[in-house]
């Protein structure tokens, strides 16, 4: 892990027998630049958006159809969970049969069901404009049996008493949904939705399967295209800043649907500020490392030194030229 932070701020290729040059903030600098990226990282939001939110959807309404008795629900909750349970390859290489625009069973199915011209077939996995919506049938497939389990956990945990009071106060359907059904539910939704939203950003595996990328870069996710650079083009170094951007985009995700779980279940957030203070108690006494923990910003201020110390000249360059200018 430190060995792939230090290689970020580094021009680094695991294939030539050279050590790694010091480039401070270069690569971050290089990639939050690069259009690519940027378009790499709409791609990946685009895809997380729709995935997520058709797995809730399907999945928490599959909840709601099985929170009740019925004969063979044991083995009808099963068989919906088996896609889950399946390897992501596996599935990748089964739903590109299913997509084969000419022998495939999807548009067969859409045909049957005159959804589709037969001799106008929808290509699913070489048109830039079905192919994003091709991974998400396939994660939706694969993942909504998850969203299903925990809603359906939760479904079971509220407690009977409450639909009863609520019938004997003549209460609609929609408000014991909206009132009783959601509140509680809704804490093990967030979770199910933190982990899927995870889940989707870094998708690797069923782009590589299904669409390698393509068409062009139309399902080029950030996962894939950090697995361009560092096993194609072996840019490792470049390779590793992208994974720290990623890692930091994904934290500051998980935050923020910490931070909503919580305020759904009316916890406060713990504050951050007694781990600074022990951390700085336990460093006090050593030169130059207590006097650096003592305040986070000393911290960050000799972070940010050390990765663009490069490029100080520059700014303060282009500082003084302003400054210049105003006075």
């Amino acid at each position: 892990l430190f060995w792939s932070l230090y290689l970020s701020f580094c021009k680094y290729t695991d294939t030539a027998n050279a050590p790694a040059v010091w480039l401070g903030g270069a690569n971050y600098s290089k990639l939050l630049g690069n259009p690519d990226v940027w378009n790499s990282f709409v791609i990946t939001a685009r895809f997380t958006g729709l995935a997520v939110g058709t797995q809730l959807l399907v999945g928490f309404g599959m909840a709601l159809l099985l929170n009740r008795a019925f004969p063979a629900k044991g083995i009808i909750t099963t068989l919906i969970l088996l896609p889950m349970m399946l390897s992501p390859v596996v599935v990748g290489l089964f739903w590109n049969y299913m997509f084969h625009s000419s022998q495939g069973l999807l548009n067969w199915l859409l045909q049957t069901l005159h959804l589709q011209d037969p001799a106008r077939p929808v290509n699913w996995l070489s048109d830039p404009e079905n192919s994003l919506w091709a991974l998400v049938i396939v994660d939706t497939w694969m993942w909504s049996p998850f969203v299903m389990l925990i809603s359906l956990a939760g479904l079971n945990a509220v407690p009977p008493h409450l639909y009863e009071a609520a019938e004997v106060d003549r209460a609609s359907t929609w408000f014991k949904f909206r009132h009783i059904t959601l509140p509680m539910v809704s804490p093990l939704v967030m979770i199910a939705l933190l982990f899927r939203t995870i889940d989707c950003f870094k998708i690797f595996d069923l782009v590589y399967v299904l669409t390698g990328g393509g068409p062009g870069d139309a399902t080029k996710t950030v996962s894939y295209g950090l697995y361009k650079q560092a096993f194609d083009e072996h840019n490792t170094g470049y390779a590793c800043a992208l994974a720290y951007v990623i890692l930091l985009i994904i934290i500051g995700l998980a935050n923020l649907f910490i931070k909503y779980l919580s305020k759904v279940r009316g916890e406060g957030i713990p504050d951050a500020e007694p781990l600074q203070q022990a951390i700085a108690a336990k460093t006090k006494g050593i030169p130059l490392v207590g006097w650096l923990c003592q305040s986070p910003a000393r911290l960050i201020g000799l972070l940010l030194l050390g990765s663009f110390w490069r490029q100080i000249p520059i700014i303060l360059s282009f500082t003084l030229g302003h400054l210049a200018i105003i006075l």
